[in-house]
């Protein structure tokens, strides 16, 4: 294998896909990226952890085809510090390393076992799907918080994404609150998909988008495997296994408040007032005729509100959220006006999108001590 690139080339495809690769296998070759020369493609660096995979072109002159696997964060390092605006990097077979030469500088970097590295999935014509890209990776951004970090539960870690005709859906969960996001799409897919696709798959895809624009984006599902090829970037995933909860039982059927909000008003408030919810103090909501007041006491370290007015009527209430988990719902709108439907003090709220209800953000309550 020989190639040489430029360096800028190198370090941009390195940063890429070094963020795949694993940190914590006792497989050597997982730590590792694989640059890939082959005589009939272009040259790509690949990496895995064996749930995520992605695979990156090279713009590069190849002189000699083969493949060989070097320590991910060690080449990633060493490409950061290159003095020269051209690289070359040859495997040396007998000394079992690779010779990277950058204008004085030269590096020889020892090798991972190859066949140690998995054969990464490939895209499935039969099951493939083209999608907007903008439309998608706008549908991730909106519901990726709402997903788990919570390795226990591996259903909840994923986002359930749909699409058919001329609608796609993406849903989130941790249990603790719910985000939904229908988007209308300007012409109808042709075909179909739906899978429970881990969330930092779908976020390290978005990542990759808005970094590198293309123009498009094609998703083969297959059994237990989802391949996402974005131009000439491919990345896979595998799918979580497990049912993902009936989301639609949880959205209540009905509410006793409806209120219309200024958005970026009430979300400027309640990042004011998390300021002094710590320590796992909730933000309180207290309503009366006409008003809403913000609140939050943190014992040792302070108390704080702020009243705004909204057109609330009926009896007073007062209820209690997670501040972050609020912040996060009231973030996810993007128009100048909410919708804010609220049952009672121990039951879910919803924050909606106005007029359309593509957005639907449900959030539970924390139990107040008076």
């Amino acid at each position: 294998m020989k190639l040489s690139l430029s360096t800028s080339e190198l370090l941009n495809q390195l940063q890429t896909v070094t963020r795949v690769a694993s940190t914590r296998s006792a497989v050597q070759a997982l730590s590792g990226v694989m640059i890939s020369v082959s005589d009939d493609s272009a040259p790509e660096l690949r990496a895995t952890d064996m749930e995520i995979s992605l695979r990156v072109p090279l713009k590069a002159e190849t002189s000699r085809p083969g493949s060989v696997v070097l320590p991910a964060r060690l080449l990633l390092d060493v490409a950061r510090s290159l003095p020269a605006p051209e690289v070359s990097l040859e495997l040396r077979s007998a000394e079992q390393d690779v010779e990277l030469i950058s204008g004085p500088a030269r590096f020889h970097l020892r090798t991972l076992r190859a066949e140690d590295f998995p054969t990464l999935p490939e895209p499935s014509p039969e099951t493939r799907v083209a999608v907007p890209v903008d439309a998608f990776v706008a549908t991730i951004s909106r519901v990726a918080r709402s997903a788990s970090r919570d390795e226990t539960r591996p259903v909840l870690t994923g986002i359930l994404m749909s699409a058919s005709g001329q609608e796609l859906r993406m849903v989130a969960t941790d249990s603790y609150r719910l985000s939904v996001k229908e988007t209308a799409l300007d012409a109808p897919l042709q075909g179909s998909l739906e899978a429970n696709v881990p969330a930092r798959a779908l976020q390290e895809l978005a990542r990759i988008a808005q970094a590198a624009p293309a123009e498009s984006l094609a998703v083969s599902v297959g059994q237990n495997q989802v391949v996402f090829e974005l131009g000439d970037i491919v990345l896979s995933s595998r799918l979580i296994d497990g049912q993902f909860p009936n989301y639609r039982q949880l959205l209540p059927e009905s509410v006793e408040h409806e209120l219309r909000l200024a958005s970026g008003e009430l979300t400027d408030v309640v990042r004011r007032i998390s300021l002094l919810a710590q320590k796992n103090a909730p933000l309180r909501l207290s309503f009366s005729e006409g008003t809403l007041t913000v609140s939050a006491q943190t014992p040792d370290v302070g108390e704080a509100s702020e009243a705004v007015p909204v057109p609330f009527h009926g009896e007073a209430f007062e209820i209690g959220f997670n501040p972050d988990f609020l912040r996060d719902g009231l973030e996810s709108i993007e128009s100048d006006e909410l919708v804010l439907k609220l049952i009672s003090p121990l039951r879910p709220g919803l924050i909606e999108s106005p007029d359309s209800g593509d957005f639907v953000y449900l959030i539970m309550p924390i139990r107040l001590n008076v």
